[in-house]
């Protein structure tokens, strides 16, 4: 959430209201102005920060009542004047009578825009601002966490229920050890000893030297007790952060040779404003990449990105590969499944039956949420390709399944943020 402070003085016969208007509407402009930018950059920065944002100067200006010298309308003409009469309108000069390098607007007025830098972490958070995955009421998948109970250690103070004993003799018997604490058999010995002579009567110069060291063991003795306080040491424990359930993201990308460099271009950006999205702002979501041309296989994050291999046209490898992913490691009784999937519409169509019946029966059964993205370039948006018309069918039939087209670069975005958009939340 971003968060942005008006530091200026608040002028007399402002209210607080008006104040939060003129930051809300900052806000909005601040959003556009990172949102074009987005869609200028290469797919590998857009994660970066460190961009200049611009934003008009005059949407900094808060609006203000004026008291006037009159009421109503009220015609005016300057004593001395010999130009000029009642009606006549007066145009504005040509250039400004300043003396500055810059020329002014062709209204004679005009004033610099207002330009900062924002971080990687402002950008993105400016970025992904209101933006979370589908059904999260539902799930739970966000930050909402609940906390157990894990051993973290040994501390020296507690509950005497902590109370840890074996390590609590441990460091008794090192301390008694290295300061040599007497040992019960030595006095035990000594006063059997002094028992003997005394019964007997003989030797009484060593009774006296006996009797002296059974004072000094007895002296050492309790000098250095058998547990001492800084022996004692307690269970520590700390609470750690555990998911109340967890998701998984599959990425589908069309590689195949219809899908030229421009549109490959428009999926990337689409993809990686996802990869940078659940990064952002979960902890506890798996991705999983999945490239298809008449094949499709699971790939890592570079391979996914920038790997220059194509292929044919096939769909349902794609889906049969993240079928067997699911089975492998996500039992949907355990974790929340989405996915996404960009191409531009083209399948051989003896597949497309086959598409129908893995995404009816296999595929959207399991997913919270399945997002498919296709994209047109040249084309016109009245053609309809045989891949939307098969999605078209099972998103009408009220399946899990949201569909949009990008044409542009600029189209991403809006795109994006109207699948990833609460619906509580859209206008």
């Amino acid at each position: 959430m971003v968060n942005i402070v008006d530091r200026r003085l608040n002028p007399k016969d402002k209210s607080l209201a008006n104040r939060q208007r003129f930051i809300g509407r900052a806000k909005r402009q601040i959003l556009d102005a990172v949102r074009d930018v987005s869609s200028r950059r290469k797919v590998a920065d857009i994660g970066q920060g460190g961009e200049e944002i611009s934003i008009p100067a005059d949407g900094l200006q808060e609006p203000s009542f004026r008291k006037g010298t009159g009421r109503g309308v009220r015609d005016h003409v300057v004593p001395g004047n010999k130009e000029f009469v009642a009606g006549d309108t007066i145009a504005r000069p040509e250039g400004g009578q300043g003396g500055g390098g810059r020329g002014g607007s062709p209204q004679g007025e005009g004033e610099d825009p207002f330009q900062f830098t924002v971080s990687q972490d402002e950008f993105l958070d400016l970025f992904f601002e209101n933006l979370e995955l589908p059904d999260l009421a539902h799930t739970q998948v966000t930050k909402v966490e609940r906390h157990g109970i894990q051993r973290a250690g040994y501390s020296v103070s507690g509950s005497p229920s902590n109370l840890n004993l074996a390590r609590t003799m441990r460091n008794s018997l090192s301390r008694r050890l290295a300061l040599r604490r007497p040992k019960r058999e030595e006095t035990r010995a000594l006063d059997e000893e002094i028992d003997r002579l005394e019964r007997t009567g003989k030797e009484p110069e060593r009774l006296r030297d006996l009797i002296q060291m059974r004072e000094e063991v007895t002296r050492r003795t309790r000098s250095i007790p058998y547990i001492d306080p800084i022996d004692l040491r307690y269970n520590r424990f700390t609470p750690v952060p555990r998911p109340i359930s967890q998701a998984v993201m599959f990425c589908l990308m069309d590689v195949s040779g219809s899908m030229t460099e421009d549109m490959k271009d428009l999926a990337k950006r689409f993809f990686m404003l996802l990869y940078l999205f659940l990064q952002r702002r979960y902890r506890h979501v798996d991705i999983v990449f999945i490239r298809h041309t008449h094949i499709a296989q699971e790939v890592d994050e570079d391979t996914f990105f920038y790997s220059r291999e194509t292929g044919g046209t096939l769909v349902s490898p794609a889906l049969e590969e993240m079928r067997k992913v699911v089975a492998d490691r996500y039992d949907p009784a355990d974790w929340n499944i989405y996915a996404a999937q960009a191409s531009d519409g083209d399948n051989t169509p003896a597949d497309n039956p086959a598409v129908l019946e893995m995404m009816e029966s296999v595929i959207l059964p399991v997913c919270r949420y399945f997002a498919y993205i296709e994209v047109a370039e040249d084309r016109g948006w009245e053609m309809t390709t045989d891949l939307w018309q098969v999605y078209e069918r099972l998103a009408t039939s009220g399946r899990p399944l949201a569909m949009r087209k990008v044409r542009n670069r600029g189209d991403i975005f809006p795109v994006f943020r109207d699948l990833f958009t609460p619906v509580e939340l859209r206008r």
